[in-house]
């Protein structure tokens, strides 16, 4: 029913309407989970009130390691950091090598080979555990300047522009921050041809997008 108050607005009356089939249907309801949950003991499967997703199974954090003991460590030889690929990333990893006594001018080659074979070395169970892997191929070696080179350029037995970015992205930035580098902190890296050596350098961005983004490199003025 309606009426008209005194501005001419219709209103509608409230009509009161019985709620007992509705409660008869919610207690129906609520006796029939109880039931259920027998039904679903007597066929083994356990049962739960509310719908549960517990997502995928835990996995070992990536790009998380121990840290090696370095008194134990020292003794086998000496400790140094390299630069492995871990989320599409460069990390720095722990790593121990022997460098064997020589002339001092060939220090920055020796140097330089002993690190290099710890990036080609195929990563620990730990390491890969840890979802860590290396690009730079296996069998890669370097060597010191030619003539008429300046006196801090290692060569490699490939042009770097032939490795990939990643693989480059790992040897300058493991170079930089080691005896290979210069003065200044940046990497005077040629391949084994006559082509001119560059200056590379280790960025921030490099170490962050290893696969997109290529140490930026400079000409040398040679000796």
């Amino acid at each position: 029913m309606s009426v008209r108050d005194a501005w001419g607005v219709r209103r509608t009356r409230a009509v009161s309407l019985s709620r007992k089939p509705a409660v008869r249907r919610t207690r129906a309801a609520l006796l029939a989970v109880p039931l259920l949950a027998v039904t679903l003991a007597g066929c083994g499967i356990r049962a739960t009130e509310v719908p549960t997703d517990f997502g995928p199974a835990p996995s070992r954090v990536p790009c998380t390691l121990t840290g090696p003991d370095i008194g134990t460590q020292s003794s086998r030889g000496i400790l140094v950091q390299v630069f492995l690929l871990c989320s599409s990333s460069l990390a720095q990893v722990d790593r121990t090598v022997r460098i064997e006594a020589g002339p001092a001018e060939t220090d920055r080659v020796r140097a330089a080979q002993a690190l290099l074979d710890e990036l080609s070395e195929p990563p620990s169970e730990a390491e890969q555990q840890a979802k860590y892997m290396t690009d730079v191929p296996e069998g890669l070696t370097v060597g010191g300047p030619a003539p008429a080179d300046p006196d801090d350029t290692l060569r490699l037995s490939r042009p770097p522009a032939e490795l990939s970015s990643y693989a480059l992205a790992q040897i300058i930035c493991t170079f930089s921050d080691s005896e290979a580098a210069s003065d200044d902190g940046t990497v005077t890296l040629g391949g084994p041809g006559a082509e001119a050596p560059r200056r590379y350098e280790c960025t921030e961005d490099v170490r962050s997008r290893p696969g997109s983004e290529t140490p930026p490199s400079t000409e040398t003025d040679g000796t």
